[in-house]
């Protein structure tokens, strides 16, 4: 794609500095090559250099160059730099403008159609059904992980180019404002609100300025476009306005895409009949927990949205595997590799299970993970379940109290144990009251507590908020089962993620 220095400083209102080529209207810019990690930068890069409430990547400009970055986005001139540099007002924000002007360029070239999914809980998994199933259709772009707020969104937006035919973006806010920001960079032809939750509240207050909040996502419509909603949630079926609506039911309720006689495989995993325009059919996912089913219909009708046939998609989310790391993920793991995760000396025989939904939490969330905890008890051959929970962030004044009530959800599973990571856990105790439980001060002492504790045939819940460092937990155990050469994975871990 013809892409020049000009037009990258133009599109952002930025000044041309530095060492700078004979003519900047001819000099070719990289849309696909645009970093905030300095560590990320390969020959050819833009590092826009961020200025975050930890660090500023003004500090960092020298190791992108090193690393191959040759244009810098930046705030303030950079003596020591020979390369071509934008000044702008603010880093963060030319990188959405860059992201903006790209869309619109892609836009009137025709053909790409932009899909924006927002919700308290279940977004990564969507937009991976979503993005899964329209790769059959047609050149897909979708965000790594949960690439979703102010930097990781236009990061997205850039990676796409003329042979995108979805770009298929998740849509986070941690406040109110946020998500009017994200579809001013990337208006949508598909918007899909999934869930009004309870995450996240200290920024929001109460639910029902978070319910305002995550109607922003509708407001970003093109005139043509369409609302994706979810019948069984009051506060997002209200969002229903002027816009063509499409409501997906997971509960019986009337709607366009319902599930309906909904149940659980004895792997674990939901199976539903889908009933859509024109096809009813059984489903059957690969996905575990009952509360997939949610999520898989969101999918189905936001690619109803865009005129495909519910018959052709139906298989394609039946087939459809996890795709992003720490989501509701079952591994067997050998006793041996719990032992030496823990740096235990004791031989240990057997295999356990490790359910890792460890990426982020919420209250929502949470009792979705007990339910498949309580569901997978027993089917895998073994009697007890072992949760390790660390505590759900930024729910603001309901802090404790939303614990607690947790904690009442996680009794319900009957587990043998409960380990608690990080001083902020000790909030589910109330609500545990009776259950064993074990205070550990990180994720560390999570690993040693596993190496005593675990036994064959033994269901392990991996569950926290991303900053609580259980999925430290999930990496060290998978880890040192593969470096045994008992296979397991390590998954990779990108940056943390709003709501």
């Amino acid at each position: 794609m013809d892409r020049t220095l000009k037009w990258a400083a133009d599109s952002v209102g930025g000044k041309l500095v530095g060492h700078l080529p004979p003519d900047p209207s001819t000099s070719g810019f990289d849309v696909s090559k645009i970093e905030t990690d300095s560590r990320s930068c390969v020959d050819g890069s833009t590092y826009v250099a961020r200025v975050g409430e930890a660090a500023d990547g003004h500090d960092y400009a020298h190791a992108a160059a090193e690393n191959g970055a040759q244009v810098f986005i930046v705030e303030r001139p950079l003596e020591d730099v020979n390369a071509p540099q934008i000044v702008v007002r603010d880093a963060t924000e030319a990188l959405g403008l860059l992201a903006k002007a790209h869309l619109e360029d892609l836009r009137a070239g025709g053909g790409i159609r932009v899909i924006g999914i927002t919700g308290s809980a279940g977004k990564t998994t969507t937009k991976d059904l979503t993005a899964n199933v329209l790769s059959h259709f047609g050149e897909t772009v979708a965000p790594i992980l949960s690439y979703n707020n102010e930097v990781g969104c236009p990061l997205t937006v850039l990676k796409a180019d003329r042979s995108t035919e979805y770009l298929v973006l998740e849509m986070g806010s941690s406040g109110p404002g946020h998500l009017n920001y994200l579809t001013n960079i990337a208006p949508l032809d598909v918007a899909a609100v999934l869930l009004v939750g309870r995450a996240h509240l200290e920024g929001f207050g109460d639910q029902a300025t978070l319910a305002e909040a995550k109607r922003e996502l509708l407001s970003g419509l093109l005139p043509a476009g369409v609302a994706v909603l979810n019948e069984d949630d009051d506060l997002v079926r209200a969002m229903a306005g002027e816009a063509r609506t499409l409501f997906f039911s997971a509960q019986g309720r009337p709607a366009q895409v319902q599930a309906q006689n909904a149940g659980i495989s004895p792997a674990g995993s939901a199976r539903f009949e889908l009933v859509a325009p024109g096809y009813a059919g059984d489903v059957q996912l690969s996905l575990l927990g009952a509360h997939q089913v949610s999520n898989a219909l969101a999918a189905i009708t936001i690619c109803l949205a865009l005129g495909l046939d519910a018959g052709a998609v139906a298989p394609l989310v039946s087939a459809a595997t996890p795709a992003s790391p720490h989501r509701m993920s079952l591994e067997p793991v050998d006793l041996e590799a719990f032992a030496a995760g823990g740096l235990s000396s004791v031989p240990q025989v057997g295999q356990a299970w490790v359910l890792d939904d460890s990426y982020n939490a919420n209250p929502d969330s949470m009792k979705a993970a007990f339910q498949a905890t309580k569901n997978l008890v027993g089917r895998l051959g073994g009697t007890r379940s072992i949760l390790v929970l660390g505590e759900m962030l930024e729910l603001g004044e309901e802090n404790l109290s939303i614990h607690v009530e947790v904690g009442r959800a996680a009794k319900e599973v009957e587990p043998s144990l409960v380990v608690l990571v990080g001083p902020g856990a000790e909030a589910y105790e109330d609500g545990l009251n009776g259950v064993p439980t074990l205070r550990v001060a990180d994720w560390e002492g999570a690993v040693a507590a596993l190496a005593r504790e675990v036994e064959a045939g033994d269901l392990v819940l991996l569950k926290g908020s991303n900053g609580s460092g259980v999925w430290r937990v999930a990496d060290e155990l998978l880890g040192a089962q593969q470096a045994l050469g008992m296979g397991g994975h390590v998954p990779a871990r990108v940056g943390g993620e709003v709501l």
